[in-house]
């Protein structure tokens, strides 16, 4: 059950309309996402590549340039490390391409999941001093490796990290409590031994906004190095058709921030309503075949968005790490012919395919192993799927929370012990669950909503209990709460409207789609749809006794049967344009429904 909440954010909603030429609905949306002052309103509107924050502000930046600047001149071979992930594939292909364009002699290695794990480890590094090179880039990792990257130091390489992650501090307890700040403790943060390190989170940053992904660094980086050789910037002007190396380079960047989920405000939102434009006539060979294989088809239809990236395209690219090796996406992105290209996106998406089959049957297996046990009465929920690939647990972790609100680990079989993903919620704090936990983990890491862990097969029973044991969780932290932007009629939707919410694009984290309401809508003709009848259609009347055809893509199954016999219903919604077969008909996306009469 989902309880519905109006937001209440006050401002002048038509003054704001009228300076901006927009309707009030909208003013109030954007009001609700904390935007406020015309000069924010613009740049959310209207903001442009020139107003994206200088490079050079990223500390550490200026002092990569002039290293990498003298490696290019005495031909110094670079390896770049990444990640096998979106983020970490991305951030390797701009660092790559931009020092091949420069005229580095570079390579790329990125970890393989099962045998390397995540990020720079000492066997990479000591592969890289085997095969002579000089300078490890890091991208997409690297600020964790203090004792990885002392050790290429003592081989005499140099190291640039690139990161974003969050700087890893030992904390030290106070005699007495701070007089002005009442702290009762102190961070040291441990900044690696690198040569240079930049990364937004670090001490004495002034980079203006903090929350860009690895490649978005990766690419601020091969910004500055660009303008020291004098090559040209990014396009301003994307009627021209002409296309710059750093305009490639650019749809990497936001390809990666909306796969890495990064809120799309400030900068992000600029760079990646930019990079989806030019991603629409891409030159990327690798990037135009994967767009073929799933039938998205930008340079034909105009329609290429947030979703498509993070929902169909990204997923390819993560699914190579997961599945097989993350340097099959980089050699699709290096792909010179379509030929090639082709071939290698097929194969991804074959084994996103797969990966997707997989989800689907570890999915039921634990929803059935939930439904019948005891584990339905946990508050922390640790599912353990002994034959699940350890790739997936992540994803199957989040389903599982999308479905039952709680949070949750899940656990596969690994070559020592078990090893896991884990997805929160936001009442529970999963890295901090973790550290109360830490005597049973043999690893761990991550944040409040996600983490990682491993531990040996007989500490599960006892994890089990201690999590919740020690969890502060009610029943109240696991009800869904649904913030609605504005009550809405139905009567007041049309084509104009539902155009007009384009302005708010692009949608993701940081900047969801609007939320509308409406109470007592008359609904008929309900059924179910789709291959496997996992969809509802039915009509929808509105004050004025118009017709309007809605969709539910929830529990359709569950939707229809209580529909039945039902003349009403309250209605979450957000209105959306279908196009079938060259025709254009308004279509109300139902995502939340109530039952009136029913509790709130």
């Amino acid at each position: 059950m989902a309880k519905w909440y109006v937001a209440a954010k006050k401002a002048d909603f038509n003054g704001i309309g009228q300076r901006f030429s927009i309707s009030p609905v909208l003013a109030r949306v954007i009001r609700n996402r904390d935007i406020e002052g015309d000069e924010a309103i613009e740049k959310y509107l209207h903001g442009t590549i020139r107003d994206l924050y200088d490079p050079a502000f990223l500390k550490g930046s200026r002092e990569a340039v002039l290293l990498l600047k003298d490696k290019i001149k005495g031909q110094m071979p670079v390896r770049v490390i990444g990640d096998y992930d979106a983020d970490g594939i991305c951030s390797s292909y701009i660092l790559k391409r931009g020092l091949e364009a420069c005229g580095a002699v570079v390579d790329t290695m990125i970890p393989h999941r099962m045998k390397d794990g995540y990020g720079l480890n000492e066997h990479l590094v000591d592969e890289a001093y085997a095969d002579g090179i000089d300078t490890i880039l890091t991208c997409d990792n690297g600020i964790a490796a203090y004792a990885q990257i002392e050790q290429a130091k003592k081989y005499g390489m140099t190291v640039i990290v690139t990161d974003h992650h969050e700087i890893p501090y030992e904390e030290e307890p106070l005699a007495e409590p701070d007089p002005e700040t009442g702290e009762t403790s102190r961070r040291w943060y441990k900044i690696p031994p690198a040569d240079v390190v930049i990364d937004p989170k670090q001490p004495g940053d002034t980079y203006p906004f903090q929350e860009i992904c690895g490649a978005v660094v990766a690419f601020k980086l091969m910004q500055l190095l660009f303008a020291e050789f004098g090559f040209d910037g990014i396009s301003t002007d994307l009627t021209s058709g002409k296309r710059s190396l750093l305009d490639e380079l650019l749809e990497f960047a936001a390809f990666a921030t909306i796969c890495d989920v990064m809120p799309l405000r400030e900068e992000n939102r600029i760079l990646v309503r930019h990079g989806l434009e030019l991603m629409k006539q891409t030159q990327n060979v690798g990037l135009h075949a994967l767009m073929e294989v799933n039938q998205i088809l930008p340079w034909q239809d105009g329609k290429l968005g947030a979703f498509h990236i993070g929902f169909v395209l990204g997923p390819c690219l993560n699914a190579s790490g997961r599945l097989d090796s993350a340097q099959r996406a980089m050699e699709l992105l290096d792909s010179k012919t379509r030929e090639a290209a082709v071939a290698q996106a097929a194969f991804l998406k074959q084994l996103n395919d797969s990966r997707k089959e997989m989800t689907e049957e570890y999915v039921k297996i634990a929803v059935e192993m939930i439904e019948s046990g005891p584990l339905k009465d946990d508050r922390v929920l640790v599912v353990f799927l002994p034959d699940c690939h350890e790739s997936i647990a992540g994803i199957i972790a989040g389903r599982l929370r999308e479905k039952y609100a709680h949070p949750f680990f899940v656990l596969t079989k690994a070559e020592e012990g078990l090893k896991g993903s884990g997805r929160s919620i936001e009442a529970y704090h999963m890295y901090e669950g973790l550290h109360g936990v830490e005597d049973l983990l043999t690893k761990y890491g991550g944040h409040k909503l996600a983490a990682g862990l491993s531990l040996e097969e007989k500490n599960l029973q006892e994890l089990r209990r201690r999590l919740n044991a020690d969890c502060h969780l009610t029943e109240e932290d696991f009800v869904h709460k649904i913030l609605i932007d504005v009550p809405m009629p139905l009567s007041y939707v049309n084509m104009q409207f539902v155009e007009s919410l384009s302005l708010l694009e692009p949608f993701g984290n940081g900047n969801k789609k609007p939320v509308f309401a409406c109470k007592d809508v008359p609904i008929s003709h309900v059924q179910l749809r789709g291959k496997n009848k996992n969809v509802a259609g039915f009509l929808l009347t509105d004050e004025t006794g118009r017709k309007l055809s809605g969709i539910y893509f929830g529990e359709a199954e569950r939707f229809y049967e209580e529909m039945q016999g039902r003349q009403s219903l309250h209605i979450v919604y957000y209105p959306d344009i279908n196009e079938f077969r060259g025709n254009r008909s308004l279509q109300i996306v139902v995502t939340n429904y109530m039952i009136p009469g029913a509790q709130s």
